[in-house]
């Protein structure tokens, strides 16, 4: 099985081309439609908004430009772009006034009503998750190697330590947490998993306070498409635990995670491999025990670490280099697990950096835009493995600006030439 897209885009492919396999028109169509009903009925209750009119497709378009350009600015308030201060982008600002901006911002929904039967505390966004799960199922294949993990998505550093203590304390903490199983050949992110951390919830996940137990059901969740394809999961302390590697090999899933005494669930694990000898043996050394294909390894560098693989033998040597070309022996569970879990990192400091900055208060709209970000770098990811990215050469931040050049009308969105 190839790795990678699954339909060729050609060399001519704009930014637009590749962010609309994951968000095509009919799904910006339902925006338009969804918001304008949330006007309606928003008015019918609370009184008429005579500065409202109905927002069109390309206005729509507009609105997530104008939203995604927080991205590349790094600035908190997409308002800034009609300012006269440091983020101000006049040539941004003459497509919409703020006035009609801040009238759809008001009234923006993807789902504008709850039905009946409706329990999910993320029912204003889950049809949205949903088609941009289909679009990354449909658009990518991955590679044999993945890791689950919670991507960096938390508050920009640099906000952090300017901010005043205030404006911290106003900020309110995320409700939700974020799990995603990502291609560790490309950081392509293949599936996501979005965990409230309060309200209704109709996986029980709530009432579940055992952390390892949330940890296990995350991950099922992460890998209900993954059955019988082969996949090796790479799987940090939290997720780790025999009972779920065994359950995932029953499904032809393969498995290589880091274990702690702490974090992980080691239930069924021999106790005398989670303690540490007396005399801390020679950086390198290891010892193993096997049951089946399970082997836990326990790999001393600095440090006692343990593994719990089905995926690799224990008996295969890898390799840790070191800086100034150290060689330190290790098993290949061990080496292999640190090469994808360092290219995850990587990945995660060159790309959380494009994360749209504006943050607003409703939940729902946390996450959307969050999996719009999401949306845009794997879109950034195919199309640096199509003919395009050799026509342009766009970096992340350049394919960020074109993007949104092309959301706002200012750019041809397919180009001919």
């Amino acid at each position: 099985m190839l790795l990678g897209p699954t339909r060729k885009m050609p060399p001519s492919a704009s930014a637009m081309d590749f962010f609309q396999l994951f968000v095509p028109d009919n799904v910006l169509k339902n925006m338009v439609v969804q918001t304008n009903m949330y006007a309606k009925k928003f008015q019918e209750r609370f009184g008429s908004d005579g500065a409202w009119v109905e927002v069109t497709l390309t206005e729509m378009k507009a609105f997530l430009g104008y939203m995604i350009s927080t991205s590349i600015s790094h600035c908190e308030s997409v308002l800034s772009i009609w300012s006269s201060g440091f983020y101000s982008n006049r040539s941004l600002a003459l497509v919409m006034s703020q006035a009609r901006f801040e009238k759809i911002l008001k009234y923006f929904h993807v789902v504008a009503f709850r039905s009946s039967q409706t329990t999910h505390g993320l029912y204003k966004v889950q049809p949205f998750l949903d088609s941009l799960q289909n679009g990354f199922d449909s658009a990518f294949r991955p590679s044999q190697t993945q890791v689950l993990h919670e991507p960096l998505i938390d508050e920009d550093p640099v906000f952090i330590a300017t901010c005043t203590e205030r404006e911290l304390r106003k900020r309110k903490k995320r409700k939700f947490s974020l799990w995603v199983r990502q291609c560790s050949s490309t950081g392509f992110i293949i599936q996501i998993y979005v965990h409230l951390k309060e309200g209704g919830d109709p996986d029980g996940l709530d009432a579940l306070k055992n952390k390892p137990q949330l940890h296990s059901m995350v991950a099922r969740s992460l890998c209900r498409n993954a059955a019988g394809k082969n996949y090796i999961i790479f799987t940090g302390p939290s997720i780790t635990s025999l009972t779920l590697f065994e359950e995932f090999e029953k499904q032809g899933i393969y498995c290589c995670g880091l274990l702690s005494s702490r974090k992980s669930d080691c239930t069924g694990l021999p106790l005398s491999m989670l303690a540490n000898p007396a005399s801390p043996p020679v950086r390198g050394q290891h010892r193993i025990r096997m049951k089946g294909n399970m082997s836990l390894i326990c790999w001393y560098n600095k440090g006692h670490f343990r593994f719990l693989t089905n995926a690799y033998s224990p008996v295969q040597q890898g390799v840790i280099i070191k800086r100034k070309s150290v060689e330190i022996p290790c098993p290949l569970a061990v080496e292999a697990f640190a090469a994808h879990l360092s290219y995850i990192c990587k990945y995660d400091d060159k790309y959380s950096k494009y994360f749209i900055s504006h943050k607003p208060n409703k939940t729902w709209q946390q996450v959307f835009w969050f999996a719009i970000s999401i949306a845009i770098n794997n879109a950034y990811i195919l199309y640096k493995m199509s003919d395009a990215y050799h026509v342009k050469r766009y970096s992340r931040a350049q394919f960020g600006e074109r993007l949104v050049r092309e959301l706002l009308g200012l750019e041809d969105a397919s180009p001919t030439h």
